[in-house]
């Protein structure tokens, strides 16, 4: 049986920008090659619901290297930006403060291949929030299709 995605998003414009770039800086940390997350074309704090894209380059730090001749996105680097994903909305939502660190990567499974230049877009769905922890789960779409999905556990620092 194909994987669900996370909520029903037929409705959603994912070409309306909510936040760009300089409104995930304020609440995200990373800059340069490591800002892995674009903009938010969609969110409903009330249902944990958000929506973002990453912009997958040809002119990528990773991109000669991985792999000479067919480029394709790292899975580490789909990880990242499910997780910097699920810090925005952690901090932007949710109201933490400060650090929020990498706590844990669960129940990973990558689908498709992700190759420049493509938008991936992230659809995340809060599950659960206790004792300075965060659980959000990700799934990464292109072209429509689930390319991985995850569940990323932020910790408070």
């Amino acid at each position: 049986m194909p994987p669900q995605l996370l909520f029903d998003i037929s409705g959603i414009d994912l070409d309306h920008v909510e936040f760009g770039q300089e409104q995930i800086r304020e609440c995200n940390p990373q800059r340069g090659d490591m800002e892995m997350l674009n903009g938010i074309v969609y969110v409903d704090p009330a249902a944990g619901h958000i929506i973002g894209y990453k912009d997958v380059r040809e002119d990528e730090f990773w991109v000669p290297g991985h792999i000479p001749g067919r480029p394709l996105l790292p899975g580490v680097l789909m990880l990242e930006s499910a997780a910097q994903l699920a810090s925005f909305y952690t901090r932007k939502f949710v109201g933490w403060k400060g650090f929020i660190g990498f706590g844990g990567v669960e129940e990973t499974k990558f689908r498709l291949q992700v190759v420049p230049p493509s938008r991936l877009y992230l659809v995340g769905k809060k599950l659960w929030e206790r004792h300075g922890r965060i659980r959000c789960n990700v799934q990464g779409l292109v072209n429509g299709q689930i390319a991985f999905e995850t569940g990323i556990v932020g910790s408070q620092m």
